[in-house]
Order: C-alpha cells, then sequence, then structure tokens
C-alpha cells in the first residue's frame, strides 16, 4: 500500500466518525423518526471500523469473519431496509432480498470460502441487490413532484454515496483476484475505492444537515 493509499485509508475512518459525530449532534431532530436509525448506523458502522483496524491490539479475533459475517452483512441489511421498507414503503419486498442476500452465503461456504476480508460472491450478489433499489431510488425521485427539492432530500445524498461506493467499486470486489495480477489497474481502482468512501459518508453528512424530514 503505497503512502497515498495509507492517508486515504486512515482518512476514510476518520471520517466515518466525523460522520457519525454529526449524526449524534443532530440527533434531536429525529429522534422521533425513523432516521434515528441511520444515527445508530452509522455509529455502529464507524465503531466496528475502527475495531477492525486497531481492535486486536486488545484481543485475538477473526478480522475477516468479523466482517463478512457482521459488518458487510449490516451494511447491505439496513440499506436494504432505508429503500425498501422506508424509502418505497414495501416492507415485504425488503424481507424478501433480505432473505434472498443471506441465501447467498450458502453457496459462498461450499464453492468461494476464503480468508479475505471480503467475500466476492455474495458481496456481489449483494451489491446488485443494491443496485437494483438505488435505479428505483433514482426513477422515484425523478418522477417525483419534488424533483425540484432534491437538496432537502436526504435520500438523494444517500443514493448518490451508495452508486459512487458500493456500485462503482462492485467490479473491483468483484474480479478482486484477476485485478490483482494488473498492480496499476488495480492501485487506480483502489485509490478509487478509498476516494469514494470518503466522499460517500460526506454525502451522508450532508444528507443529516441538509435534509428534512418530510422528503
Amino acid at each position: 500500500m503505497s503512502e497515498f493509499q495509507k492517508v486515504l485509508q486512515e482518512s476514510m475512518i476518520w471520517i466515518e466518525g466525523l460522520t457519525a459525530l454529526i449524526s449524534i449532534i443532530y440527533f434531536y431532530r429525529v429522534k422521533d423518526q425513523y432516521w434515528k436509525y441511520f444515527s445508530f448506523y452509522l455509529i455502529i458502522i464507524f465503531l466496528s471500523e475502527v475495531f477492525g483496524k486497531w481492535g486486536h491490539y486488545l484481543i485475538d479475533y477473526d478480522k475477516p469473519a468479523f466482517f463478512n459475517y457482521f459488518v458487510i452483512p449490516l451494511e447491505f441489511i439496513f440499506l436494504y431496509w432505508l429503500y425498501a421498507a422506508k424509502s418505497f414503503g414495501k416492507i415485504n419486498l425488503f424481507y424478501v432480498i433480505t432473505a434472498l442476500y443471506l441465501m447467498s452465503f450458502i453457496p459462498n461456504e461450499y464453492f468461494f470460502k476464503m480468508k479475505k476480508i471480503i467475500f466476492s460472491f455474495n458481496y456481489t450478489f449483494g451489491c446488485l441487490i443494491l443496485m437494483i433499489l438505488v435505479v428505483m431510488e433514482y426513477y422515484k425521485q425523478i418522477n417525483s413532484s419534488e424533483i425540484l427539492n432534491f437538496g432537502k432530500n436526504r435520500m438523494f445524498y444517500i443514493n448518490l454515496g451508495v452508486t459512487l461506493f458500493y456500485i462503482g467499486t462492485l467490479p473491483f470486489w468483484t474480479f478482486f483476484s484477476i485485478l490483482n495480477e494488473y498492480k496499476e489497474l488495480f492501485n487506480i481502482y483502489f485509490n478509487y475505492f478509498l476516494i469514494s468512501g470518503i466522499i460517500m459518508y460526506l454525502l451522508f453528512s450532508t444528507s443529516i444537515i441538509w435534509g428534512k424530514q418530510n422528503y
């Protein structure tokens, strides 16, 4: 990892921390709204990332298992809930896509089990589901009567951030082992992964500060 990538990686963690802090500061706005769970989510993800980076100094644990079976599933399932259950108001859709995502761990365990921080198969499957939800959200926003007030729509910033990070880096994690053989291309995409992660959390912060609860 280059020095530039190390700086980006450190910055990404602390930007996550900044976003979690902002969610705490503005919690009074959403304490009676379902958006309060977005604040809890941001705090948990930040603490998980901190533990993932420095937890080995405290206890001996399986880092790949921690991310693959807790952190990453939490990210996907929460976003599925936010999109399907809350933005679209389709709780059954949330149950179905969550079940499908969890089922993707079965072939992963039998055919793709490796000691990696991210399991490519079910991460790819999870991202594909998320991509469908992202497209549906864009369609909903474009056809909304409030399109001119997109700057007040929390989901506008969240959807943009998810697009840049999760959807934008989908090929990187899907073809990780192949890209790893082409170092120059790998480093370009890895830089994008880190930069897009920083941008996503800055957009999450923007959604908290500028977003209104009635959008």
